[in-house]
């Protein structure tokens, strides 16, 4: 029977192996179709492909490079995604200028949908993107998305009213950059295995670099030459970012389609593939309060210096660095799961003791360590999804699609959930609480979904 299996092309050094549980055997021989690979190339895990994302009944062996100049090239375009999409996203320094200027007469909680709209939509179109990249559509897509970016981030120094602001800074903006972001981590898994949590950790560094360069770029620009310039400026900035990034992102493994359509439902028949992706909608839930409400707190309440304030967010976002490297590497030795837990753990430790630090001292402590919790979760949040128990390489723009878009829903309901109890309680203790209380659930959720998977909770995963 000749080898009708889309994906088995030489030029993606891969192996194919077509088996029934595991074994196939035609007339007492086994029957494969043997692909010559690159001799340094690393081979992945046999996969079997069923209800989570794959032909049924096929076992496959992947080599990937490990490296080369095609592969980092695809890691640094990869960065370049990540400044230009989740760093717009995480620079949400409009919260304050808009408060007090252009948009004075709207309460916080209706600015900060604004933001939450933005960076929900970020995540929401990756279950489209991602689902596209894995049937071969992914550099047109990238195109049109930057374009769309380019042009709304033009329109947001324009506009004048709330509405203006959430159709172009909100909806267009937010789901341009989705697209974008959605195969980011899928197009570099084409090129890594081993290293994939370490390359994870690098590419996200990318919004983090993105978060703390742009508020402070905005923060400079908008005094010397005025909002509507500022946006102009970014968008530039944008369009040089994204389109290098464009060049640089080629697909290595050609395009699969496998079973299951847009949204692979069956795949939550599995305890621990539904556990997991609840748990990661509910840390988006709580994760983003404390950065969205870091500098009008501080403002407010501890009565820190406009000037002062507005760098707490970006000194968090360039902390996020530290944990994106770090975390990937500890998740090299210990496990991603349990690296994911750990930090998670420690962001909520400090979603609950920020609203009672009261001095600069203390609000610096907590975005440094907040900072870096943080970078290790956007860092690794994708990470598991590339083990064999979640599914086959096939279908990992599908699986990262998924999840952020579930994720997405999350922070769209976060901070302006935190705004309401804000404005029903006059301060931000409750706030910490909520955010607080619903990071320690996902934990709890997380370690349950590894628990389920393996078979224990110790050891490394």
């Amino acid at each position: 029977m000749a080898d009708t299996n889309p994906i088995s092309n030489p030029r993606d050094h891969e192996k194919v192996v077509e088996s029934s549980s595991g074994k196939n055997k035609t007339d007492g021989k086994d029957k494969k179709s043997s692909i010559t690979g690159d001799e340094d190339c690393v081979k992945a895990p046999n996969v079997t492909e069923d209800e989570i994302g794959g032909e049924s009944g096929l076992a496959r062996t992947l080599e990937y490079p490990e490296g080369g100049l095609r592969a980092w090239l695809v890691v640094f375009g990869c960065n370049l995604l990540m400044f230009s999409t989740f760093g717009m996203a995480n620079s949400w320094v409009f919260q304050e200028y808009y408060s007090r200027t252009i948009l004075s007469g709207q309460s916080p909680s209706n600015i900060a949908w604004i933001g939450s709209v933005q960076i929900s939509l970020s995540l929401m179109p990756a279950i489209i993107s991602g689902r596209l990249f894995d049937i071969g559509y992914y550099q047109g897509t990238n195109i049109l998305a930057t374009g769309i970016l380019v042009i709304s981030t033009f329109v947001v120094g324009e506009c004048k009213k709330y509405w203006q602001f959430m159709l172009a800074q909100g909806f267009a903006v937010g789901i341009s950059s989705g697209f974008l972001f959605g195969p980011t981590f899928a197009v570099a898994a084409n090129y890594f295995h081993k290293r994939r949590p370490f390359v994870f950790g690098l590419i996200s560094i990318g919004s983090s670099v993105g978060g703390t360069v742009l508020p402070i770029v905005t923060r400079t620009l908008i005094p010397k030459v005025g909002f509507p310039w500022t946006m102009r400026i970014l968008g530039f900035l944008l369009l040089l970012t994204t389109g290098m990034a464009t060049l640089l992102l080629k697909r290595r493994l050609s395009p699969t389609n496998v079973k299951g359509g847009l949204f692979n439902l069956p795949a939550f028949k599995l305890l621990h593939f539904t556990l997991y992706y609840i748990s990661c909608t509910t840390i988006y839930l709580g994760l983003f309060t404390l950065l969205t409400y870091l500098d009008i707190a501080a403002i407010e309440a501890a009565k820190i210096p406009v000037d002062l304030a507005f760098y707490l967010v970006a000194l968090a976002n360039a902390c996020s660095g530290i944990g994106r490297l770090v975390s990937g590497i500890l998740a090299g030795w210990y496990g991603p799961v349990n690296m994911l837990g750990c930090f998670v753990a420690i962001a909520a430790m400090m979603t609950y003791v920020w609203p009672y630090c009261l001095n600069l001292g203390s609000l610096i402590f907590v975005s440094i360590v907040y900072g870096v919790a943080v970078g290790a979760f956007v860092g690794l949040v994708g990470t598991p999804l590339s083990h064999p128990k979640f599914g086959a390489q096939g279908d990992m723009g599908r699986r990262t699609g998924m999840l952020f878009t579930c994720g997405s829903i999350g922070i769209l309901c976060g901070a302006p959930i935190s705004g309401v109890i804000r404005d029903a309680t006059g301060g931000y203790e409750a706030v910490g609480g909520f955010a607080g209380s619903i990071l320690v659930l996902s934990v709890v959720l997380m370690f349950a979904a590894k628990w389920v998977a393996t078979g224990s909770p110790w050891g490394k995963f």
